[in-house]
């Protein structure tokens, strides 16, 4: 059973996906705009499993709610909106969410995400991970820490990034389909969109600067962390 929070002034929708969560077993709070959700989480007596935040919410936004939220919890955030624009989903990648469904949406399918999110948090949190440390020329990637330096200095990447350079650079010189990334860092398969996969290397390969060399395009299939060590 999960803990989830959803937060949208649209009060259909929290009764539907409500409905929803409360079927499969799930603890569900509410908010009706974004300053409530901060004060919820805030306040909470216990962590949330997952936060779901619409965009467009009065007082405080969706966006500003998770940079908020960020700031004193980790917690998964799944973003809802009726913007689909690639840089609203950008954004919202860059502020820590850890992903972001367009409106209309499905319930089941939110679901299916929450699971595969929360699924995907766990594994996380006790995968071990061998070797600890790998370097990759000036790339230096520390996989329990969960840091990544380039050139001796220490960048920040959003949680997704850093689950799927971890992922590229575990599998490195394998050729990796959009599907195969999407089920194995995402924890979902089949309803995945592929621009999900594109958007997240686009940013991954900004963080990297000049070792956005490694993420190497397959075209029409996928991406390959390519790095032949010297001997």
């Amino acid at each position: 059973m999960y803990r989830m929070l959803i937060a949208d002034d649209e009060q259909k929708i929290r009764a539907v996906l409500r409905e929803y969560a409360e079927f499969e077993g799930h603890d569900v709070e509410e908010a009706v705009d974004g300053m409530q959700a901060v004060e919820i989480c805030r306040n909470a007596p216990r962590d949330f499993d997952i936060i779901i935040l619409d965009v467009m919410m009065p007082k405080l936004d969706g966006f500003s709610a998770c940079k908020e939220i960020r700031k004193f919890s980790d917690t998964p955030v799944l973003m809802l909106s009726a913007r689909g624009e690639e840089y609203d989903k950008l954004f919202a990648f860059e502020i820590g969410a850890d992903d972001y469904v367009v409106k209309p949406f499905s319930p089941k399918e939110v679901l299916a995400r929450i699971n595969a999110i929360i699924k995907r948090s766990n594994i996380a949190a006790v995968e071990p991970t061998c070797p600890n440390i790998e370097n990759f020329e000036g790339l230096e990637i520390n996989f329990l820490a969960r840091d990544v330096k380039i050139n001796g200095n220490k960048i920040n990447l959003t949680p997704k990034e850093y689950d799927l350079l971890f992922y590229l650079a575990k599998n490195k010189n394998i050729a990796l389909s959009r599907n195969k990334l999407l089920e194995d860092v995402w924890g979902y398969d089949f309803f995945g969109d592929d621009r999900t996969i594109d958007t997240h290397i686009k940013m991954l390969r900004n963080s990297l600067g000049e070792y956005r060399k490694f993420i190497v395009t397959m075209r029409s299939m996928g991406y390959k962390f390519v790095y032949e060590e010297l001997f």
